[in-house]
């Protein structure tokens, strides 16, 4: 990327993600009204055995230095009870591992020493509520925030980072504000608001519009000058980066400009009544997408640009992971910002978005369709020739 408010990597990410996502296991005792996965109680007979696990992490290994961040997820990791030494390998391996447990009562003190002994280096937690009735509610299962909120004191009191997940759906756009702050009062070293992409159970939820999306990211925007704030599949949070920081040197009226809505105006109002501490410096989010600097292998060893695509490249049962994310026509072509169509296809942001792949097959049936939950107009811009002067094309 041409522009310091956005980060990009020194390496080539068509030749190495930025992220491994491994789902190690589909088993959960929890029963989130979102879930991607459709977790279960038991674990599924066919996932990666510990030997095809550690091939696996291997296999991440190949992709050379730096490498990649692998992060553990489920379902519920602690289902498995290799956990611990699949962490402690893939460490000597020299990979930088993190892993993303459920809230539930297995999330103890002696389980994140555990994974900090093992070598983790990160953990994310999920908080899609600023109380435990909104949040209980929300995961399926009493006790979950608690639960949640203390394994987060526990894991920051061990050294290890935090990650807090927000999922962002109608039950909890005017609580946005509130949870910042709970993040801000307990720390994390970042803050991601995720807007549900339907699939799963979460197919099941009601949808936002793309006015009420707008308005969510720049909230994001603002909530970053006192959190870490950044987004999980909403990649046009990199053009309101770019844009509110035009408009703010520019001395221009972001409501104005980009036409926000009351959601916009509640949140902004509700975060200036709770008077959250300023950071030094606000965290730019980096330009990764399905398929470029990310790829995620499913508890069968299936390899996808997300965890949200449903389309698959290959498999490390039978392919190395490198070369399907490196040369299958699947990952090359979701790297191809030629074949995105509709808006996509026409904006001047393209290169720093792309829209959501993975919401534009959920919703449409085409993985480079226009992002349904993206209300920009390509060239609508006031100010193209700052555009331009960051590298960024015309709109076509």
């Amino acid at each position: 990327m041409r522009t310091p408010l956005i980060r990009s990597y020194r390496h080539d990410v068509g030749i190495r993600p930025f992220i491994v996502i491994w789902e190690m296991t589909q088993a959960c005792p929890l029963a989130c009204v979102h879930c991607r996965a459709e977790a279960r109680p038991e674990r599924h007979p066919g996932e990666l055995s510990t030997d095809e696990a550690r091939d696996l992490m291997a296999q991440v290994a190949e992709f050379g230095s730096p490498p990649p961040m692998l992060v553990l997820t489920g379902g519920d990791p602690f289902q498995r009870p290799d956990l611990l030494d699949l962490v402690r390998y893939g460490t000597r391996l020299g990979l930088p591992v993190a892993v993303s447990p459920s809230g539930t009562p297995t999330l103890t003190a002696d389980r994140l020493a555990g994974l900090r002994e093992a070598g983790a280096r990160a953990i994310s937690l999920s908080l899609d509520g600023s109380t435990a009735e909104a949040h209980d509610r929300f995961r399926g299962e009493p006790g979950v925030f608690g639960w949640t909120l203390d394994a987060w004191q526990a894991a920051r009191d061990l050294g290890l980072k935090v990650q807090v997940n927000t999922t962002v759906t109608g039950h909890n756009l005017d609580d946005l504000a509130d949870i910042a702050a709970l993040v801000s009062r307990l720390g994390a070293v970042s803050w991601s608001a995720f807007l549900l992409v339907p699939t799963g159970r979460g197919a099941l939820l009601p949808t936002m519009t793309a006015g009420q999306a707008e308005d969510v990211l720049n909230f994001a925007y603002d909530a970053g000058e006192f959190v870490p704030a950044r987004t999980t599949e909403t990649h046009h949070f990199r053009r309101v980066v770019i844009q509110r920081e035009i408009l703010r040197q520019r001395g221009a009226d972001h409501v104005a400009v980009l036409g926000l809505g009351e959601l916009y105006l509640r949140l902004r109002q509700r975060l200036g009544e709770l008077g959250l501490p300023l950071r030094k410096a606000r965290r730019p989010p980096a330009n990764v997408n399905a398929g470029q600097g990310f790829v995620f292998v499913s508890h069968l060893g299936t390899v996808y640009p997300s965890g949200f695509l449903p389309l698959s490249g290959g498999s490390v049962r039978t392919s190395r992971l490198a070369d399907v994310y490196r040369t299958s026509p699947l990952f090359t072509g979701m790297r191809d910002h030629g074949r995105l169509a509709g808006r996509c296809g026409a904006c001047e942001f393209a290169s720093v978005c792309g829209g959501s792949r993975s919401r534009a097959f959920a919703l449409t049936g085409d993985a480079y369709a226009e992002d349904p939950w993206c209300s920009y107009q390509p060239g609508t811009f006031p100010y193209p020739d700052d555009l331009a002067a960051m590298g960024l094309r015309s709109a076509t």
